[in-house]
């Protein structure tokens, strides 16, 4: 029997994976507090629909920065897909590509980003195809314009800044399981730097000069992930971003962050509709899709799932764990009441009543 949810599928993949490798990508910093957290707040909002909309079938495209995408749920960027798959990268952005949405190439990928996005461009057959880079911004400046640089060449269309790690979290399943380095064969191909991968290096400088500096090196659209402060989200729109990623990073750096659903509301305040905001972190149902957006983001990113679809059957795996996530979008759009994902608003969401003693105060 298929799968019939993304739950079926983690619980398949689990099954099939190395125990440390699973760990790796299902593990969060520390106690693990904030990793449960971003799957629970969701269960803890209700939606109260509406009824005699007359709203016909839901048409569930939607634009972000320029792309065309089929549904509102990217690929989020997640690091060493050769891990879960041989085919790696490779069958994520074929998938992605077919399902008509963007994949966010990790910097981290076990695939050259260049050869990432040319899956990509076979798979589209002539179509638009829409790829997206992560980036770390490194101390040397002059090797992160490098990579830069072969981002740009390979037609990808946004960097995605990853904000949120100053230094490393400290997860202790890897701790615990000696889960410290790839295994032998395996390395992070955007990190090659003349016949040499380097190591990734978090930098606790990392400030709002390194996005100043980057808006001038580069012509891509800029999406800063990992904001989850309104005052960020402010800065953010100051200093020129194009979007942004609301991410606590699945749990994975600093523990006891609130759920990123919780706090969407108040960054999304505080952007005033000045830029796109999206959203990552503990979506597993379309209805999660939906209370996002009811909260206001433009469109949702999933990570560990589209892991476990690769697990299991590489290209076709990450193809049906989006499929999986677009019927149940379309039916809980449908049964809302909701013609599109633009229809969803926040009357639609019955929140807890404690909801705002757990998130940040909107910035006026």
């Amino acid at each position: 029997m298929p799968a019939l949810s993304l739950r079926d599928l983690e619980t398949e993949a689990r099954g099939r994976l190395d125990p440390a490798v699973f760990d790796y990508f299902a593990g969060g910093a520390d106690d693990e507090v904030t990793l449960r957290a971003n799957e629970a707040a969701f269960a803890r909002i209700g939606l109260v629909p509406r009824v005699l909309s007359g709203s016909g079938k839901p048409e569930l495209s939607v634009h972000v920065l320029g792309c065309r995408m089929s549904m509102p749920v990217l690929i989020a960027p997640t690091a060493f897909h050769q891990l879960a798959h041989p085919e790696a990268e490779r069958a994520t952005a074929r998938a992605a590509t077919v399902a008509g949405t963007v994949m966010i190439i990790s910097m981290h990928a076990t695939v050259p980003v260049e050869e990432v996005v040319a899956e990509a461009r076979q798979a589209a057959q002539g179509a638009e195809v829409n790829s997206w880079f992560q980036l770390y911004i490194q101390p040397d400046l002059q090797f992160t314009e490098a990579v830069i640089r072969r981002a740009e060449a390979a037609g990808c269309t946004a960097l995605v800044v990853t904000v949120d790690s100053p230094v490393l979290g400290r997860r202790e399943r890897d701790l615990r399981n000696g889960f410290l380095h790839l295994p032998a064969g395996f390395c992070c191909e955007n990190f090659r730097d003349g016949g040499v991968v380097r190591q990734v290096v978090f930098s606790p400088e990392l400030s709002w000069n390194h996005i100043e500096w980057l808006a001038r090196v580069t012509s891509l659209k800029i999406v800063l992930k990992g904001i989850v402060h309104p005052a960020d989200a402010k800065l953010a729109v100051s200093h020129g971003a194009d979007a942004i990623i609301v991410s606590n990073h699945g749990g994975r750096q600093l523990d006891t962050v609130p759920a990123t659903i919780d706090l969407l509301p108040a960054v999304v305040d505080a952007v005033d509709g000045h830029i796109p905001v999206l959203i990552d972190g503990g979506i597993r149902r379309g209805t999660d899709v939906v209370k996002a957006l009811a909260s206001g983001a433009t469109a949702v990113a999933i990570g560990r799932p589209v892991l476990w679809g690769l697990t299991i059957g590489g290209e076709t795996g990450v193809a049906q764990v989006l499929e999986v996530l677009r019927s149940e979008i379309d039916c809980a759009l449908a049964l809302c009441g909701c013609g599109s994902p633009r229809d969803a608003s926040r009357d639609l969401l019955q929140l807890p009543r404690n909801h705002e003693d757990r998130c940040l105060p909107s910035l006026s």
